[in-house]
């Protein structure tokens, strides 16, 4: 992210150095999903990304709210009154029976255990009670009071924008709790209020004169002359049909439905549909465009998705007519650069977040893919759904605005007044901004705030880290749980056998209790000095790691080993899981000592707090090679038992391939072309079709990075270049129509790919 503002830098510093929760808020235009992208790229801390709902967490790289933390589709009402009763679908939720709903999954509960970063996008449409029922349910997942159990929450969203929506019969129970629904009346944020930031620096509009003019309408301080201003775009009589490029924003879904479709009836020609193509898990409810795209020559459309590619031929939002159509292939014109290109189908990906076993590091898992174009028509689209778009040219109706922040959303789509059509003149009454919304911008952090508590929170942080690594008294408390459990056992029971080893493991933990006590005290003294000596605090760590990590990376290596030996004992699943339980704590414990020296050395260092500079092969492997330890140890131990069950295990899941770092869709299909997949091979692993594969393939060509002869045999690429002698047409649905079957869409896309450099 090249020339980041200053609020966009201090965003990240308090999101890589602090353990403050966010606010992140800006006008529309000012790049708040970009920075977010930068956020999830550069963070070293466990993150997870949610929203209100399933589109939104699909466009954020996330999950939705209530799947992440099971929670209910109810109000919930933070206390433990008897619960009210309105009908079947006005339902409500105290805490003690949202705590029925806490019975998730270990890999769901370990995710919320291991959680250090929580971001929330487009918060202006979370209500005050989920954001409650939220941090009730982290609190008690993880065992720890404080707000959301510990975990910085970055809040991003425009609350100028989308409301959030609640029943009026929700609203007369909620209303005697709360003082409004938007995020910010919570509970929670009423207590632990967020340092509120706000990018300011706005990248969509240019013109000084509607930059202040949207402002005016923002904070509902719209003036006379600033209705003049806009009133000069007033044409009631604008003819659409004449005036081709533009799109008209209304307020309902019905109206936007009925002028698309009209629009689209009244061309000629063929109508061609078009469907997804959906692999494996991707519910209907998360569809981020209508499946079935209806389409014809001349139609108006505009992108939804902005250009991944080098070329960054379109944006979202950008405007273009269908040139050509056939099955496989839709051409679309920019009549004012006089540019024509083929359309790709785009891939959005459904995932949901797991632990890695060895690193302790939230991951993504991909449950499913949604590949389609990224088009659709637009004639009309309200107002509602242009969140996020940009036009160069837009017909607005804004005279029945039915939401505060409306006025406001549908001209802030805009590049520039030039591109304005107001089929009516705009009026004062139903486009004003919530007050409580513009009285809570009135805690935006000047930048002397902003620098005076990053540095004061950035000691915090270090100094919580710290104290946090060398407390291991809730490691001491589980392993003292562990042996007392012994006690409840029947005298004969498989588990009993290994009570001893439980006996000498919980004592040897505890004996650094009264050690890691008279430490935390000593960091207490270094960091009340002012100044604070980084230097010396970092030799006394340095000699403390040592101190604990021996007897702690030999619990880690007992543990594992004992895992070895009863992971192949019948009737003992309960034991097992005991001890994955306490492994998954033991092993966090070692690699969060080492983690927080890394931070320290970097610190002293003078360096930036970032993924980068925290990544450690040591702590990356650390359990993988005390794995292979642990194997050899058994195996000499148990070499009878070994060589009758080898590998066997009666609990343990199949291990799964180590996932590697994150990337482009493209490259990950070449480096599994690199290891010799096949087209087909490929498309099952990546949960995608073989079509969308080969249009990976296509930009690999275009690209340089591969050849056509790598993918195509000699005597097909002769026979192509021959149909293609000559061919000079736009479209390849012409040469599909001459060759019929000889040629498949996939190998003329890839000649035709070979030719364009």
């Amino acid at each position: 992210m090249e020339q980041l503002s200053a609020a966009a830098t201090y965003t990240l510093r308090f999101i890589n150095q602090t353990n403050r929760s966010i606010f992140l808020t800006g006008k529309a235009g000012t790049g708040k999903t970009t920075l977010l992208r930068e956020i999830i790229a550069t963070t070293h801390k466990n993150t997870v990304v949610v929203a209100p709902t399933g589109i939104a967490a699909l466009n954020a790289g996330g999950v939705t709210i209530h799947s992440m933390f099971q929670l209910p589709f109810a109000a919930f009402i933070p206390d433990n009154k008897e619960l009210p009763y309105f009908s079947e679908s006005v339902k409500f939720e105290n805490q003690d029976s949202l705590r029925r709903h806490f019975q998730m999954n270990a890999t769901k509960r370990a995710v919320i255990r291991n959680m250090e970063l929580l971001v929330i996008d487009e918060v202006s449409m979370l209500r005050a009670d989920v954001l409650d029922a939220m941090d009730f349910m982290m609190r008690k997942v993880r065992r720890n009071e404080r707000a959301f159990g510990g975990v910085q929450v970055l809040y991003i969203g425009d609350l100028l924008q989308l409301p959030p929506v609640v029943k009026n019969e929700e609203w007369q129970m909620l209303q005697k709790y709360y003082r409004g629904m938007f995020f910010f009346h919570s509970h929670v944020i009423q207590q632990y209020p967020p340092l509120y930031i706000e990018l300011d620096k706005i990248f969509r509009q240019t013109d000084n004169q509607f930059i202040s003019v949207l402002n005016n309408l923002r904070n509902n301080r719209i003036t006379t002359e600033d209705l003049q201003v806009l009133n000069q775009f007033v044409k009631p009589d604008f003819d659409v049909k004449a005036n081709k490029g533009y799109i008209i924003l209304t307020t309902h879904n019905a109206k936007a439905d009925t002028i698309n479709s009209d629009a689209l009836r009244e061309l000629s020609g063929k109508q061609y549909t078009y469907q997804p193509e959906i692999v494996d898990d991707f519910p209907e409810k998360i569809y981020p465009v209508d499946p079935s795209l209806q389409l014809k020559v001349g139609a108006q459309i505009m992108f939804i998705k902005n250009d991944l590619s080098f070329e960054k031929q379109f944006f979202n939002g950008k405007m273009g007519i269908i040139k050509s159509l056939s099955d496989n292939e839709i051409l679309v014109h920019f009549p004012e650069e006089n540019k024509t290109i083929e359309v790709e189908r785009y891939e959005w990906q459904n995932i949901r977040y797991k632990l890695n076993e060895n690193t302790k590091e939230i991951e993504e898992e991909l449950l499913g893919t949604f590949t389609h174009f990224p088009i659709k028509l637009a004639w009309a689209i309200t107002v509602h759904k242009s969140q996020g778009l940009t036009f160069d040219r837009a017909i607005l109706d804004v005279s029945r605005v039915f939401a505060p922040g409306q006025a406001y959303v549908a001209l802030s789509r805009l590049r520039s007044l030039n591109g304005l059509i107001l089929l009516s003149p705009l009026q004062m009454n139903g486009i004003s901004s919530d007050e409580d919304v513009l009285q809570y911008a009135s805690n935006k952090a000047s930048e002397e705030i902003l620098q005076d508590s990053l540095t004061i929170e950035t000691k915090n942080y270090l100094y919580n880290c710290l104290i946090s690594s060398f407390d291991f008294k809730t490691l001491i408390q589980e392993w003292r749980n562990h042996s007392f459990s012994y006690n409840q056992e029947a005298p004969k029971s498989p588990k009993m056998k290994h009570r001893d080893w439980a006996k000498t493991n919980a004592e040897s933990i505890a004996e650094l209790g009264d050690a890691s006590v008279k430490f935390q005290s000593q960091l207490y003294k270094l960091f009340s000095e002012n100044p604070m000596n980084i230097e010396f605090i970092q030799q006394r760590c340095d000699a403390a790691y040592y101190y604990f990590f021996k007897t702690l990376d030999h619990s880690v290596e007992e543990l594992l080993l004992k895992i070895e030996e009863v992971k192949r004992t019948k009737k003992v699943k309960a034991f097992y899981d005991e001890l994955l339980f306490l492994e998954e704590l033991q092993v966090k414990t070692v690699l969060q000592l080492k983690k927080v020296r890394l931070l320290l050395k970097i610190i002293s260092e003078g360096k930036e707090i970032s993924k980068q500079n925290l990544l450690s092969d040591e702590a990356q492997h650390y359990k993988i090679n005390k794995l292979v330890i642990v194997s050899q140890r058994f195996k000499e131990q148990h070499a009878a038992l070994v060589e009758e069950d080898g590998d066997a295990s009666y609990y343990e899941p199949k291990m799964k391939k180590k996932k590697e770092p994150k990337k482009a869709t493209i490259e990950e299909t070449l480096e599994l072309w690199k290891q010799n997949l096949s087209i087909h091979e490929i498309a099952k692993q990546r949960k995608l079709t073989p079509g969308t594969i080969f249009s990976h393939f296509t930009k690999l060509i275009q690209m340089e990075i591969i050849t056509l002869s790598d993918i195509l045999p000699d005597d097909k690429i002769a026979a192509l270049r021959e149909a293609f002698y000559d061919f000079k047409g736009e479209s390849l649905g012409e040469l599909k129509e001459i060759h019929g079957d000889k040629f498949s869409w996939d190998e003329l896309k890839l000649f035709k790919a070979s030719q364009q450099k």
